[in-house]
């Protein structure tokens, strides 16, 4: 009996203990803790966790998750079942927002949803802000098959951050695009300081 029960208790899994977090001390300048804490404050979590989300996965500096997770909750309220993809373009996505510069944002949404000024509406229905900035929203359908991409999509596919794409339609979209801007079928140009994608010469 003691021989049988032996055996049988080396095959039984037992709870493995938990580690204890390992503790590490780091020095920053005060500058950088101040900057730190009101970011932890912004999304209401304490420096120490803050940290441990931006050293454990690729988050960037400058996408506040529980922005992002607004911004999102926003997206799927307005355009529903039909919400196809999410993305950050503009001066903000390329690091080059001023004070007074809004976030750009491209909703993707599938062409069984039209493009109307209520959509706009409805999205306008409350204010939506990202690190202190507005919101300022476009929607967009993806890209019918094999037809060229459009100015947006031209642009998007070079600066976008890419937030939410519910298929990988958003993304094929965007890999097209840059195909075509890569193989010089595609070149940028620029009126009245605003900037447009034609096909090349």
């Amino acid at each position: 009996y003691h021989l049988a029960m032996a055996r049988a208790t080396r095959h039984v899994e037992r709870p493995r203990a938990v580690p204890e977090p390992a503790r590490i001390l780091l020095r920053v300048p005060a500058e950088l803790h101040r900057t730190l804490a009101a970011q932890a404050a912004h999304e209401q979590t304490s420096v120490n966790e803050l940290c441990v989300q931006r050293l454990s996965g690729p988050d960037l500096p400058f996408l506040p998750r529980r922005d992002v997770a607004a911004l999102l909750a926003r997206a799927r309220a307005v355009a529903g079942p039909h919400l196809q993809g999410v993305l950050v373009h503009g001066s903000f996505a390329r690091g080059e927002a001023r004070a007074a510069s809004d976030v750009d944002v491209l909703v993707v949404i599938d062409r069984a949803l039209a493009l109307t000024r209520a959509l706009y509406r409805h999205w306008d229905g409350e204010t939506l802000s990202w690190a202190g900035r507005t919101v300022d929203a476009h929607f967009a359908h993806a890209p019918a098959a094999n037809t060229r991409p459009s100015s947006v999509w031209c642009e998007a596919a070079t600066e976008a951050l890419v937030l939410f794409d519910a298929t990988g339609d958003v993304s094929q979209a965007l890999v097209t695009a840059r195909a075509a801007i890569a193989q010089g079928h595609l070149v940028r140009k620029i009126v009245h300081g605003q900037p447009y994608w034609t096909v090349a010469a």
